[in-house]
Order: structure tokens, then sequence, then C-alpha cells
């Protein structure tokens, strides 16, 4: 039977995401009604600028104070798109407190305390839900937390960024460098005016951690992730992944050990095969592939961000988490049972293209060669091409090797700048997808 009385939504928010949730709302009240179960009421919309002019929106709903909107008693479900940690995380947990489910976005707060954020849920018997907060639209985190739930995940290798995917796009599809690449980015409204969360793989990281301690049932904090940004990656990077029939992406890989006792988790670029899914994803689109034990191979894709596939991923766990409240029952909570260690990187085992700028004479090879033997690397291929550079002669080689621990790669690059007849290091890149 339909309840009449509807459930009211405080909105903690109102920017790009936030608009669109509160106009979807609306729009689509008769049909939110029908799927729920009973009809859905946007009670309070707390903002910091109250003066903007927001389009139907009923002004009488705005406020600057979301603590008393929360503390009013009769919010159901509370929707968190402000982002960041503070004041988020203090209104969360006022929700709870007060009796309402949250619904949020915010990758940031749930990569750094989504433990201490479950367990506020759970002791208030509540649903937290974060589907937007992770890949935008796409639906990733439920199939994971729920669909895979009887399954063994033992990888998730994604691309999590729309920005970095479009500047990384566009440098091998037109041969831009890195820094026309942003700036058309920019103009275009993928990249903000400060891009430094996105191309330097803190959002990406952020992401990585929220999925990782789903796929692995243990907690993975932000700090846990492996990080490298990609704004040292260069024109001569995709030239030589082209030789080797590879482009690159900023992925985040999140891995499950051989032996099943810990869990790595990295952001970073890398070279992948063109034969991969995840190497014709273009654009500033989105795109995740998991291996698990059972399903095997699987692929997510779509937009990962925008008001619209956002607040659609918002909507979905705004319906599920209304659901719930009408049966009083709440949805699935954390899962932490495995307890398992992050390992550090040194201990990841992958490929690795290095490019060196090395002086052109008899006995060069042989010795980068040694080195790379020393340090327990062994290498795949190598490539030479000599070149003219001011009054002396330098060559650039390429290798690739084996799969080896990333520590003796990192013991293997240092020694060679050590050498007199490497004039530098130009660029290393791990490849993987293979």
């Amino acid at each position: 039977m339909m309840r009449t009385r509807p459930l009211k939504v405080a909105l903690l928010g109102c920017g790009v995401v936030g608009s669109e949730v509160a106009r979807i709302m609306t729009t689509h009240a008769d049909d939110l009604t029908a799927r729920i179960g009973a009809p859905v009421e946007l009670a309070g919309v707390a903002v910091r600028r109250p003066s903007k002019v927001r389009e139907g929106i009923d002004p009488a709903l705005i406020t600057t104070d979301a603590t008393a909107l929360l503390k009013r008693g009769d919010i159901d479900v509370v929707v968190e798109v402000i982002g960041g940690i503070e004041p988020a995380r203090t209104l969360i947990t006022t929700a709870f407190e007060n009796g309402a489910s949250v619904v949020s976005a915010n990758k940031a707060l749930l990569a750094q305390d989504g433990a201490a954020l479950h367990a506020a849920a759970e002791q208030h018997g509540l649903d937290l839900y974060y589907e937007a907060a992770v890949a935008g639209a796409i639906p990733l985190v439920r199939p994971m937390r729920e669909s895979l739930a009887g399954d063994k995940i033992n990888r998730v290798m994604g691309i999590v960024n729309g920005t970095t995917n479009f500047i990384l796009d566009k440098m091998d599809s037109t041969g831009a460098g890195y820094q026309e690449a942003l700036d058309e980015a920019t103009a275009l409204g993928y990249a903000e005016a400060d891009p430094t969360a996105d191309v330097e793989g803190y959002d990406a990281a952020a992401k990585a951690a929220i999925l990782a301690g789903i796929a692995f049932h243990t907690r993975v904090r932000l700090d846990d992730v492996y990080r490298e940004g990609m704004t040292e990656v260069s024109a001569s990077d995709f030239a030589s992944a082209k030789r080797m029939g590879c482009t690159i992406k900023l992925l985040a890989i999140l891995e499950r050990a051989a032996d099943g006792e810990s869990v790595t988790a990295r952001v970073h670029p890398a070279m992948i095969p063109l034969t991969h899914p995840l190497a014709s994803v273009r654009e500033a689109y989105n795109a995740v592939f998991v291996e698990a034990e059972a399903a095997g191979r699987l692929m997510f894709y779509g937009p990962g961000a925008g008001g619209s596939p956002t607040a659609s991923a918002v909507l979905g766990d705004l319906v599920a988490v209304c659901r719930n409240k009408l049966a009083e029952a709440t949805g699935p909570g954390e899962s932490a049972y495995t307890q398992l260690p992050v390992s550090p990187m040194g201990e990841v085992v992958t490929r690795y293209h290095i490019s060196l700028d090395v002086a052109d004479k008899p006995g060069v090879l042989a010795q980068v060669a040694t080195t790379f033997a020393e340090h327990g690397v062994s290498i795949d291929t190598v490539r030479q091409q000599g070149r003219q550079d001011g009054g002396g002669t330098e060559a650039s080689l390429v290798v690739v090797t084996h799969r080896a621990p990333d520590a003796a790669l990192s013991g293997t690059v240092e020694a060679l700048r050590k050498l007199d007849t490497v004039r530098g290091v130009a660029s290393i890149m791990r490849v993987e997808g293979e």
C-alpha cells in the first residue's frame, strides 16, 4: 500500500550536483513516489550563499543553518553534496544522531573516515549510501557491495577520473602536449581552475581507497594508496607507447596478493595494450575493470562526473534508502571482516618502461644491462637510437623489463643515475593490463 506521509529529505549543498538533485526530485516526483512507495519531499536546502538565485527551488526551503535543519526531528534522509572533510563530517554525524539516513557523494571524506561514518550509521540503525562518490553515474559501488557479495574479487583496475582521461586522450589522439591538453580541458569545463586534485591523482586515490575497501572487505584509507600524478607524461612517452602497441592512462589498480594475505592499492600513469578494454575509453569517460573468481572479468563504463550523471547516482541511492526506511530495514554496511594489511608499493610486481639518455659509445648497453641484472630486474626488450645533442653525441635508450618488484626497479634506477654514461633518466612508466 502507498504511504501518504512523505519522506522528508534535507539537501546539504546546492551547487552543480545539488541543484540537479533538487530539479529531478521536483520534475520526477510522481515517478519517485511510485518507485519508493511514498512521496518524497524536499524539506530544506542548506547553502552558504542564500542570496544566489536557484531556479525551481522554493526560496523558503533555503537556509544557511544546516545543523538546525538536521535537528528538526522530521528529516528522514540527508543528501550530502558539500564535499570536503568539514563541515561535512560533523553534519553527517549529526544526521545519524537525529535519525536520518545519509546519501553522500563525498569521496574525500569516505576515503579518510569511512570506517567511523559506517560505525555511526550502524550504531543508530541507519543507512550510509555513496554510489555517487566513485565514477559518477556508473553503477559500481552497489554491484560490488551487493551483486558480487558472494564472489571473491581479486583485482580492480580502472579509469576513475574524467579530467585526466580527457587530457591523456587528447595527447594521444592529437599529439598535443600536456599543458595544451590541460588548457583545452579547462576551457571545456572538465578541469577546475586548480586541477591539482585531478592531475596529481588525489581524486583517483580517494576513489581507489573506497573501492579497495569494498572489493577486499578490509579497511583501506587514503593514506594507504600509493599515488603518482600524470603531469610528467610527455609526447615522447606516447610515441614509445605506440611503438609497443599501447596507450597511456591514469589508472587506479587494486590487487589481492596471490597468497590472499594482503592487498595493494595504487594510482599512477601506465601503458596498457591497445587490445585492453580500458585503452578505448575516450574523452572524459570512466571505466572500471573488475576481475572476480566466479564472475570472471566485468567492465563498468560511463560518464564519471558532471551534474546530471552524478545526480543520477545520488537519486538511485535516495530511492534505495527511502525503500529501506519504509521497510524499517537497512542496506549493507561496512564489510571489513578480512582486516588484510595493505602492502607497500615496493612489493608490487609489474613490468616497466624506462627511457634513458646515455652516452653514445661502445659498452654503454652492457653497463646498463649489468645494472639491471645486479638488482634482479630482467630485461625484455631494448631499443637504442643515436642522436646529436648540442656538441656531444648522445643516445636514447628504451628498456622494457619483465615483471619485477617495484623496490627492485627503484634500486635499479637509483644505480643507473650514478653511472657516468647515463646522462639522465627521462621517464619511468609501468606497463599494465597484459
